[in-house]
């Protein structure tokens, strides 16, 4: 079949915007579709997607295609939120934008683009490659494809993108693959689009908006006093409103003491955070953890599932460079990992992204962490990249 009709994920933003220029320059049938997840207002009162409504209206008016809006704001509650609140009940830090891609953005969307609006493909401005580009018409079943990272190293998402199915990265394109930020804001202001190249990005988790994360979360859960104890001395030296409020090398502001404490252990059942004196006590590093099972992208690569053992580069964090691992399977399914260095703060709930050069492997999910130095007796500071600081 011929890839003719692509439908484009238009948000509002720019990335989305010169995604649906690029490929209406390419000769496609581009239908623009508006998702609506989730309903945040401002402090007028606005709601925030309406905006953006606005914004991609503006669009695809310009460039003289169609836009269709699809509500999946049941969905995300139930697959992404509700999973999210879920976990920091359980003292654990979740990343919704991994499970809003995996869930939403390319199942729900590619579903209702493909049946709904006759797509043969979707498109979206995330910075990211694919082993076929715009050559859907010609991918080898067996063979499948490949999530690549963008031109663009310091823009690539495909961190974000690691749990996305076969199926649907056989579905998408990403128009922007190749091209830095910069040249995507010079597109748009060549193309008629300038107050997008100018427009403030969105930054953080959407249903959040500019509020501060203490006082949304509470809305959803309720405050449960706890201690913060010295990992050293085992005294406690203040007393927080649930263990919900905080994530791993997240630092604590205590009145009274001198030095400045970071979390090092989180305990949801009594509530108590274990803290360290200092961010490089030894008590945030740690060098190996066990994983859920893995999310392969691609099936039939290097690393044929089930592989027993294997060695691939590692992130847990969007902006943190990579670093080798080796990485076990166990009986569970899940994977024993060793990095080739100690690190700060992982953090069970965050996931796994694993890379083999340019190529993303897929991901799966921290579920504990192996020993910190502390508890392995280290005694002195641990000297660690700033950029992880």
């Amino acid at each position: 079949m011929s890839i003719r009709r692509i439908v484009c994920g238009i948000s509002g933003g720019v990335d989305s915007a010169v995604s649906a220029h690029i490929l209406k320059r390419k000769g496609y049938d581009v239908v623009g579709l508006f998702m609506r997840n989730w309903d945040v207002r401002n402090e007028k009162g606005r709601c925030l997607s309406d905006e953006d409504r606005e914004d991609a209206a503006f669009v695809c008016k310009h460039l003289k295609i169609p836009l269709y809006e699809v509500d999946f704001v049941k969905q995300y509650w139930n697959e992404v939120f509700s999973e999210m609140i879920r976990d920091y009940q359980n003292g654990i830090t979740p990343n919704p934008d991994i499970l809003c891609n995996r869930h939403v953005k390319f199942d729900h969307f590619v579903k209702y683009a493909t049946s709904k609006l006759g797509g043969h493909a979707i498109a979206t401005g995330h910075y990211a490659r694919t082993s076929v580009g715009y050559n859907l018409d010609h991918i080898d079943v067996q063979k499948g494809v490949s999530l690549l990272c963008a031109a663009d190293k310091e823009k690539d998402q495909t961190f974000f993108l690691s749990q996305i199915q076969q199926w649907a990265l056989q579905h998408t394109i990403f128009p922007l693959g190749n091209l830095t930020k910069r040249k995507v804001k010079e597109i748009a202001a060549s193309a008629g689009m300038e107050k997008l190249a100018f427009k403030k990005e969105s930054m953080g988790i959407c249903f959040i908006g500019s509020r501060n994360f203490q006082d949304f979360i509470e809305e959803y859960i309720e405050p449960t006093e706890g201690n913060f104890i010295d990992i050293e001395s085992g005294r406690i030296v203040g007393t927080h409103k649930g263990t919900h409020y905080w994530t791993l090398g997240q630092r604590c502001n205590l009145a009274g003491l001198a030095a400045a404490y970071f979390v090092a252990q989180i305990n949801a059942d009594t509530q108590d955070i274990h803290v360290a004196a200092g961010t490089d006590h030894p008590a945030l590093f740690s060098q190996t953890f066990v994983t859920g099972p893995m999310h392969w992208i691609k099936q039939d690569l290097l690393y044929t599932p089930p592989e027993e053992k294997f060695d691939a580069m590692f992130r847990f964090q969007h902006k943190h460079p990579l670093i080798g691992c080796s990485c076990k399977l166990r009986e569970d399914r899940g994977y024993d990992v060793t990095l080739a260095r100690p690190m700060r703060a992982v953090t069970p709930g965050q996931y796994s992204v694993f890379y083999s050069e340019d190529t993303c492997l897929g991901s799966a999910r921290i579920l504990s962490l192996g020993p910190s130095l502390h508890q392995l007796g280290f005694n002195t500071r641990v000297m660690f990249p700033l950029e992880l600081a």
